[in-house]
């Protein structure tokens, strides 16, 4: 009995142990565990909403992927494909309209993502300091333009009357800045340590040093975030060139593809291989739409990790 009771417990048994990268997190204590029934409906759930997001995806790659003859034979759209071709892709990458399109809207994505965060960041800055001049007017300001806006027209005769019109600055200045985007920064902003400022402001660090030093490098996780919002809303946008552009040869991917699908036009150079029958009308739609996706499937992944510490920490707090 003695050495029984003088025994003690096993550490190895009584420490808790830490999940795993892939273990899920401990559970809290009020927490009841999941019946099979509840998984297996969450699996289920899960599972239908990713087929449901996963096979117009996959019908769109796999018609980009298959010869005319194939096409016709689906009557339209191919499910199940029957071999691989690149031809459609090599057409609208070889030169013309198309590569002409793709470029332009890489172009503006990124010279307008850039601009857009300069202007945001710098923004967000100067909100956050409490003892900025004027910040509460302007944070009051921007606030209003969440709820009241000019209208289409007017802003047609700003852009009109400043002689944007047939640039590629019509494609970025209406939409550079987004005031939900600048709040969410302003909040991370608020929420670093203020004794770390002031220690730096001590040590004789101006303004711009704190915020490139000290602020910015706290804050990538929303800088990342926000910097995919706007680089995603370039890419996609497709109004701003259709309403200030009159010239075909600037027109981004995103207005030459709504041309295809609409069937209005066929980009330069393409005509006579689909009029012989060598390439079908519907591969190329198809092909202008995964060349459009590409970009934000591959850099999403990538940003994916910062979107819980980015948004949360940045919409809650503040």
């Amino acid at each position: 009995m003695t050495a029984v009771l003088g025994t003690r417990p096993d550490p190895d048994t009584t420490r808790a142990k830490k999940p795993g990268r892939w273990s899920a997190p401990p559970r809290p204590v009020w927490e009841e565990e999941p019946s099979p029934a509840g998984q297996a409906g969450k699996g289920l759930a899960l599972g239908l909403a990713c087929l449901a997001i996963l096979f117009p995806l996959w019908i769109v790659i796999v018609t980009s992927l298959q010869t005319k003859r194939t096409i016709d034979e689906a009557g339209g759209l191919v499910v199940i494909p029957k071999g691989v071709t690149f031809v459609a892709y090599q057409e609208l990458l070889g030169g013309g309209q198309v590569q002409r399109a793709a470029l332009v809207s890489v172009g503006v994505t990124v010279v307008g993502t850039l601009f857009s965060m300069a202007v945001s960041v710098l923004c967000a800055y100067g909100l956050s300091r409490s003892g900025s001049l004027g910040h509460r007017w302007i944070l009051m300001t921007l606030l209003a333009t969440m709820f009241f806006g000019a209208g289409l027209i007017p802003t047609y005769l700003l852009v009109q009357a400043l002689g944007l019109t047939d640039t590629y600055l019509a494609l970025i200045l209406p939409s550079a800045v987004s005031v939900f985007n600048i709040l969410v920064l302003r909040a991370f902003f608020m929420n670093i340590s203020q004794e770390l400022v002031d220690s730096a402001r001590i040590d004789g660090a101006g303004e711009w040093r704190i915020l490139f030093r000290i602020v910015m490098p706290l804050s990538r996780a929303v800088i990342a975030v926000i910097s995919l919002f706007y680089a995603v809303g370039y890419w996609s946008a497709w109004f701003n060139a259709s309403i200030y552009l009159t010239d075909q040869d600037m027109m981004p991917l995103q207005n030459l593809m709504i041309q295809l699908v609409q069937k209005q036009e066929r980009p330069v150079g393409l005509s006579a291989q689909i009029n012989t029958g060598q390439l079908s009308p519907l591969a190329i739609q198809m092909a202008v739409m995964v060349l459009a996706l590409l970009p934000v499937a591959v850099l999403s992944p990538f940003v994916q990790k910062h979107f819980k510490k980015g948004m949360l920490t940045g919409a809650v707090k503040g």
